[in-house]
């Protein structure tokens, strides 16, 4: 079994290695010279971007992180639950793992809600 596994870890090393050596030469394009011939292009126009959006990109992405994160542990904590076979400190540790994953959900989509609507109205 040891050894399979060596095997695959070296084919998987070996496939990443010559993936990232064989990758093909790719180039950048600039694209706000053309703003000149379409300004009212998208591209063109997110090149104008203010703090206040960065902010809320920054903000919003920490959000949804932090909501994936609660999300993740609300499953943890129901496998620790399914897998306690009755034991009540297992019972009792993983519904405290549900609850509190539960209330950083909800105030992660609070958060989320209140930083829109902030940004928004100002």
């Amino acid at each position: 079994m040891k050894v399979w596994k060596q095997i695959i870890a070296a084919f998987v090393v070996t496939v990443g290695m010559s993936g990232a050596l064989l990758a093909p030469n790719v180039g950048a394009i600039e694209v706000f010279d053309q703003c000149a011939n379409n300004p009212d292009s998208t591209v063109c126009k997110s090149k104008n971007d203010n703090a206040t959006s960065m902010i809320k990109i920054v903000i919003n992405t920490a959000l949804v992180v932090l909501g994936m994160v609660a999300v993740l542990m609300i499953i943890i904590g129901a496998i620790r639950y399914t897998t306690s076979n009755g034991d009540p400190s297992s019972v009792k540790g993983a519904k405290n793992t549900i609850l509190y994953s539960v209330i950083g959900l909800v105030v992660a989509i609070l958060a989320y809600s209140i930083v829109n609507f902030v940004v928004a109205r100002f």
